[in-house]
């Protein structure tokens, strides 16, 4: 995770989790600027190699929880993923977290494919 979570330039800082049902998670990375953006939520799917199912919550607006879905599917050329974020606060925030979540799958998809990020 901390070779590829965080959009652009910023680099993992913190990563507790505690990844059952009920257990909850904290990560925070640094930003270009040396901000320091955090989330919280709670897994409340977890089904080891097919489905994980949380809660999405910046610690700057925490009362605006949005929700994550994660499946994994095995295909002929190895896995598929497909990523769901739903739940938004508004729009705006919608819009927000679609340019974010490109710019990490960016940075996982240089590191699946042996390319430098």
């Amino acid at each position: 995770m901390s070779q590829w979570f965080g959009p652009g330039q910023a680099s993992l800082t913190k990563a507790e989790i505690d990844l059952r049902v009920g257990g909850q998670y904290h990560l925070a990375f640094a930003g270009p600027d040396g901000g320091l953006n955090q989330m919280t939520g709670v897994y409340q799917e977890v089904k080891p190699y097919t489905r994980l199912v949380f809660t999405w919550a910046w610690h700057s607006t925490p009362e605006r929880v949005s929700r994550i879905s994660i499946e994994l599917t095995p295909v002929a050329e190895g896995t598929e993923l497909s990523f769901v974020h739903d739940r938004f606060f508004d729009e705006q925030a919608r819009i927000n977290h679609e340019r974010g979540w490109a710019l990490f799958f960016s940075s996982l998809d240089r590191l699946l494919t042996g390319g430098s990020l």
